[in-house]
């Protein structure tokens, strides 16, 4: 599922982005919890499916989750890892035949097409990242009616805040005009900073923050 066939092709991809995160999901069997994000299941819930972009799927919670709500998911990574893995619990939740896994490396390629659904989550890396001309190009995918939905982390978890003292994280205002939307063509249905409650790695528990950004591309004619 995640070969040269399934993207931008092994050319496209950065060996070192490659290596961070293949490196990152070889850690453990299990990276991620596999339960889809709260913000984008708050968005999701309730708007008829369609065709859907998942940015950076990671083991795949979101567009498993995604197909079992009735969307068409086209799924990308730039980890090979994440990407098998991916598949392999697509195929145990009997949802393959909903959901395409393709292989990118952002920093260089985006998948073509438009989408009614652009889920951009957590689309933050300490590695070199052209964050910004990235989700102007997730707005660019966004089909007409459609909607782009950006959660960020708003705050360094409590137990890491020593570890990382000078990380600075854009407002969801200024996330929001990064993404230079034409004036007329787009409704800004939400742009704020939700809290919520969640467990670190030894059981404590902690408050974190989300940057949440959600547009809707304006239907024409």
């Amino acid at each position: 599922m995640s070969d040269a066939g399934h993207g931008g092709g092994v050319e496209s991809i950065d060996p070192e982005t490659a290596r961070h995160w293949d490196a990152l999901y070889a850690e453990k069997e299990r990276q991620w919890s596999g339960r889809p994000n709260a913000r984008l299941v708050e968005e999701v819930t309730g708007l008829p499916p369609g065709s859907a972009l998942d940015l950076g799927c990671g083991e795949g919670g979101d567009a498993i989750w995604l197909a079992r709500q009735g969307w068409r998911v086209t799924a990308v990574d730039v980890s090979a890892t994440a990407l098998d893995r991916s598949a392999a619990e697509a195929d145990r939740a009997g949802v393959t035949d909903r959901i395409e896994f393709h292989r990118h490396d952002l920093t260089r390629t985006f998948p073509p097409g438009e989408f009614d659904l652009v889920s951009a989550q957590f689309l933050q890396s300490r590695l070199e990242f052209p964050r910004e001309e990235v989700l102007r190009a997730a707005a660019r995918a966004v089909a007409p009616g459609g909607r782009l939905v950006i959660v960020e982390h708003g705050e360094v978890p409590p137990q890491a805040r020593q570890a990382h003292p000078d990380l600075v994280f854009p407002t969801p205002e200024e996330t929001l005009a990064v993404l230079d939307l034409a004036p007329g063509e787009w409704v800004t249905e939400r742009v704020d900073a939700p809290r919520r409650e969640t467990t670190g790695p030894d059981g404590q528990p902690f408050t974190l923050v989300d940057h949440r950004v959600v547009v809707r591309r304006v239907r024409t004619g």
